[in-house]
């Protein structure tokens, strides 16, 4: 036997059961940059390279439906030159989108007010969604101008001129009632939220749709995170014990 031998390829990991939904909060891509002594631009752009490869591996390990927090309704609140590059990252990816995903079947979404993103922003993202439209697989939720307290109010407006112009009864109103009127309409429930970074919140990210999500943190801030990490977290989550309340 020569003194070196071929490695063997390890089996991919298999997991009892994986979430219907899971949901991605995407975080750390500023201190990432600061701690290489690059601006924060360079940790979003980097970022989104992650971002594509995570989506994707996620389609691979049969979640039915993946939302990332992509840009929250606070994230205004960064300094225009970053907001700037975030939005400049955003066309791109949706420029290229549908020949980056084209092989892969997978169904693109907004979720959130995209009323006030530049015209042209709301254009491909409404051009994303129509070419996808016909893909049976992944659900690809993209939180853009995302507040899981604006998604409620804005679900609790319409249930209310729908009650002034009759077409709703107050005694009707329950939780199937609110739920059909959130962005996430006709998804299933988060089943597990999942953020890098080290931070221990939620930060106002599906905040219905989380009620009995299961929660993952990791420490790696996300340009880092990769496919086995997100494998860890998914077997993570196939070890606890869900019970609903139950015993």
């Amino acid at each position: 036997m020569g003194l070196f031998t071929k490695r063997q390829k390890q089996p991919e990991p298999t997991f009892d059961v994986v979430p219907a939904h899971l949901g991605i909060i995407m975080d750390g891509n500023g201190r990432w940059a600061k701690k290489r002594g690059l601006p924060r631009q360079a940790g979003h752009v980097t970022g989104a390279r992650v971002f594509r490869t995570i989506a994707k591996h996620c389609e691979k390990r049969g979640i039915s439906t993946v939302t990332f927090y992509t840009f929250s309704t606070e994230n205004w609140k960064r300094p225009p030159e970053e907001v700037e590059a975030i939005m400049n990252l955003l066309r791109q990816y949706l420029k290229e989108s549908l020949e980056d995903f084209k092989k892969e079947n997978i169904r693109t979404r907004f979720i959130g007010d995209r009323s006030v993103l530049a015209p042209d922003i709301q254009e491909l993202m409404a051009e994303a969604e129509e070419a996808t439209a016909h893909k049976t697989g992944m659900v690809l939720n993209l939180a853009i101008n995302y507040g899981g307290r604006a998604e409620l109010t804005t679900a609790m407006r319409r249930i209310a001129e729908e009650v002034r112009e009759g077409a709703l009864v107050p005694e009707a109103i329950d939780e199937d009632c609110i739920t059909e009127r959130l962005y996430t309409a006709g998804q299933p429930d988060v089943d597990m939220i999942l953020r890098p970074s080290g931070e221990y919140r939620l930060s106002n990210f599906l905040i219905w749709q989380c009620a009995y999500a299961e929660y993952v943190f990791d420490e790696i801030l996300w340009p880092d995170f990769t496919v086995k990490d997100l494998d860890r977290a998914l077997e993570a989550y196939a070890g606890r014990h869900r019970r609903f309340g139950g015993v």
